[in-house]
């Protein structure tokens, strides 16, 4: 494994499992040093100890949303790793499935609470602390239901758009010394995706033309990829990672 992230130093969010810490584990084996949040605080644990200790991982555990948790967790990765070069937005959700005519509202508000403003304000506060001076790059995963129509999860993919574009407004006004991109995945085999493909794998998968869905390890390249020098003429874009979902026209 090519250390071309030694020395740096991310956060990745919603990193206790599936493709979150999918993408830790990948920076980690890259040579960077990561703090990982989620709300379980047993769970972070046990991922710090599959990333290899504190030596390579601290966890601080606090809902994704909540500005005092995000003050914390940068602070601890300047405090206790020296900088903050990369920044993981993972963290979403999607509480509810079916028609937006049936969509209740008060979920709604918290999906674009949890999916887009958390993910603004982690970048506000590592800018703040850290990247606003010295540098950085950033990539918020989105999805490609916020891509195309998706039916059954269309808020939770209309949030994803308003992503996509933040991502793209973020590059725009914090180059050159910050890029922002993100990544767009389509089904990825974790707990958050079971009910997408749980018990009908085969069906789901046969519709992509690399005939099988998505691992974290997929999506931990593409990001490891787009924080890394290899990708320092890129910004504001966003990857799809999709096994070629998109261009069959199929959505999550």
């Amino acid at each position: 494994m090519s250390k071309r992230l030694e020395g740096r130093v991310a956060i990745v969010t919603g990193a206790s499992r599936g493709i979150g810490l999918g993408i830790a584990q990948r920076l980690v084996d890259e040579g960077a040093k990561v703090v990982v949040t989620a709300r379980n605080a047993e769970s972070l644990g046990d991922a710090v100890t599959a990333l290899g200790g504190p030596r390579n991982a601290i966890a601080v555990a606090g809902s994704s949303d909540d500005a005092d948790h995000q003050s914390e967790a940068v602070q601890r990765a300047v405090d206790n790793f020296g900088s903050l070069d990369f920044l993981v937005n993972n963290t979403g959700i999607n509480p509810v499935y079916g028609t937006l005519m049936d969509l209740d509202l008060a979920a709604a508000r918290k999906i674009v609470e949890v999916n887009c403003l958390a993910t603004l304000s982690w970048i506000q506060k590592a800018h703040s602390a850290w990247m606003g001076e010295h540098g950085g790059s950033v990539v918020n995963v989105t999805s490609v239901a916020g891509l195309q129509t998706s039916p059954g999860i269309g808020f939770y993919g209309a949030t994803k758009a308003l992503l996509t574009h933040l991502t793209s407004q973020l590059a725009v006004e914090n180059g050159p010394g910050i890029r922002v991109n993100a990544v767009a995945p389509a089904v990825v085999k974790t707990k958050f995706a079971s009910a997408l493909y749980e018990g009908r794998e085969d069906a789901v998968s046969a519709v992509y033309p690399l005939k099988r869905l998505g691992d974290p390890s997929d999506i931990a390249g593409a990001v490891a990829f787009l924080l890394s020098h290899d990708a320092s003429w890129i910004t504001g874009q966003t990857m799809v990672v999709d096994g070629g979902l998109t261009l069959v026209g199929g959505a999550e």
